[in-house]
């Protein structure tokens, strides 16, 4: 006995299988926009705005101002040279938490996390305690460009470590161990091998730091001594111009240190995509 099951017509996949938008994903992409445009872009537009109230010849002397100079130099100088730093250290870190096993381990995955929990402020208490004038160890770096940098460090070193962390946990070290075997030396498995995986969560992290770091006010406020010209960062100049009801002012060194900020993220974002093709 023959059967004949007539074959039924296909369907075609919708959504993203033929490039279109189904309704819950235009719903889910008109929230976030909304959402996102709330929160970030009619603020920061509106500091664009502001910062042209007394037009662009007011605006440049704004910025171009001694006091307001310096203040950016510091702040993005220090934001710089913190990421930098904490993208080789924090890497460092990642990888010995991931590859080795120590006593206080656990201890050393909690302490990396303290600066996510602890109010800025307190951390600024706690290094003017560690490296203010009563230091147990005798060091006062409290009014000094290297207690501003110090404080920048403290703060964005989580960023680093835990972007690279989850990457290092999900690598295959089959690979390593296949190079390894065909006498390739340590240094040759990372760069070749290690370096190009981790890199997208290296630059992904050092971004992160900088955009923290840029904008960091309570835990550099203390030790800096907000001196005028000297340890005084963009986020305590900006501050002191509201409080003196100069929010043009104010708002013009906001625009610049928001520029750096997006110019240095792009190039970075640049680079991490750069890096994940090639990978």
């Amino acid at each position: 006995m023959t059967v004949t099951v007539d074959r039924l017509p296909r369907r075609r996949a919708g959504g993203a299988a033929d490039g279109r938008m189904t309704p819950a994903s235009a719903l889910g992409l008109g929230v976030g926009v909304l959402w996102l445009s709330l929160l970030v872009g009619l603020p920061v537009a509106a500091v664009a705005v502001t910062s042209l109230e007394e037009g662009v010849g007011g605006f440049w002397q704004e910025v171009i101002s001694q006091e307001a100079q310096a203040a950016l130099r510091l702040s993005v100088g220090a934001a710089l040279f913190a990421a930098a730093v904490n993208a080789v250290l924090g890497t460092l870190v990642a990888w010995v938490l991931v590859r080795d096993r120590f006593p206080g381990k656990r201890l050393v995955e909690v302490i990396i996390d303290i600066p996510f929990a602890l109010p800025t402020i307190v951390a600024g208490l706690v290094l003017i305690s560690l490296y203010g004038p009563q230091s147990p160890f005798g060091i006062d770096l409290v009014g000094t460009r290297r207690g501003v940098v110090l404080a920048l460090l403290f703060v964005t070193l989580p960023f680093v470590v835990r972007s690279v962390q989850p990457v290092l946990l999900e690598m295959d070290r089959d690979v390593e161990e296949a190079a390894a075997s065909l006498g390739a030396g340590g240094f040759t498995v990372f760069r070749r091998i290690v370096l190009p995986t981790i890199a997208p969560a290296v630059l992904s992290g050092t971004a992160l730091a900088f955009a923290r770091a840029l904008g960091e006010y309570g835990s550099v406020i203390l030790i800096s001594a907000n001196l005028t010209g000297r340890t005084e960062v963009s986020s305590a100049y900006v501050l002191k111009r509201i409080e003196q009801g100069d929010t043009a002012g104010a708002a013009a060194v906001a625009t610049v240190l928001l520029a750096v900020a997006v110019l240095v993220l792009v190039t970075l974002d640049l680079l991490q995509r750069t890096v994940t093709r090639r990978a």
